[in-house]
């Protein structure tokens, strides 16, 4: 069946061989480790469900449409339910690198969250790159704080960059450190920055990436503190720290949010 109304079409250069590639986007700890907490049931036809937070809410259940590793898999909302899917093919080449593509279709054509998904798109599959560059074989457990408020980007930016005390944008290479208080804590080395966004490669509070955005939402700002962190300590610093920059957001909220 031909895609309806816009689609989304990206891809990305990754380093690693396809059976490493095809764990990483087609796995439940594959996917987990560079987008949100994701099950996946490893069939045509078996069950997915992919958590964007801890309410009941945010457990968004889904489908295996095509399973046909190591090249291809497809995930959709299930036989006969309207809405996105999400197709990932992975082309492998000579250098020990892949393409990664991905096509998102199922958006109505004016549907408000079409460019937002563009954006975040864009930050997962950058995520991605890093998880297979840096951390190939091994599983993120990840912190994904969030706020939705009522505010333009600029001014959730301006928010977030203010209560870390971050005074400029800082330069790749550059070292950072900021937190909620002496005990959690984000640092690393600065690896790529946006007009509101700083990637970091963090030491602390474990190795791993971690993402400062302010991004619009299709009539929100989402503000996010999010991080994917790999080693033996990694569960347990979550478990500390997740709730810690969860309230530390949410007391930030402005007045008009």
């Amino acid at each position: 069946m031909a895609d309806s109304g816009r689609v989304i079409d990206l891809s990305v250069e990754v380093i690693g061989d396809i059976e490493t590639v095809w764990r990483a986007v087609a796995t439940g700890p594959g996917i987990s480790s560079w987008y949100v907490p994701h099950t996946v049931e490893e069939r045509t036809g078996g069950a997915a469900i992919a958590s964007f937070g801890p309410e009941p809410e945010m457990q968004i259940p889904g489908r295996v449409a095509a399973w046909e590793p190591p090249h291809r898999v497809q995930f959709d909302g299930g036989e006969g339910v309207e809405g996105l899917s999400f197709e990932w093919t992975i082309d492998p080449h000579d250098d020990g690198t892949c393409t990664v593509r991905l096509h998102n279709a199922g958006f109505g054509d004016d549907d408000p969250q079409y460019e937002a998904m563009i954006d975040g798109w864009k930050l997962f599959m950058s995520n991605l790159g890093l998880h297979l560059k840096h951390f190939a074989g091994q599983t993120a457990t990840s912190a994904l704080p969030m706020v939705m408020w009522q505010i333009t980007p600029d001014e959730g930016w301006a928010v977030l960059v203010g209560g870390l005390g971050i005074d400029e944008m800082p330069a790749v290479g550059d070292r950072l450190d900021v937190g909620v208080d002496d005990v959690t804590r984000l640092a690393g080395t600065v690896i790529e920055t946006d007009a509101r966004r700083i990637t970091v490669l963090t030491d602390q509070p474990a190795p791993g990436t971690a993402f400062l955005t302010s991004e619009d939402a299709g009539g929100f700002t989402m503000v996010s503190v999010w991080l994917y962190l790999y080693g033996p300590d990694a569960a347990a610093v979550v478990e500390r720290d997740n709730p810690r920059w969860r309230a530390w957001l949410a007391d930030r909220a402005p007045a008009s949010g």
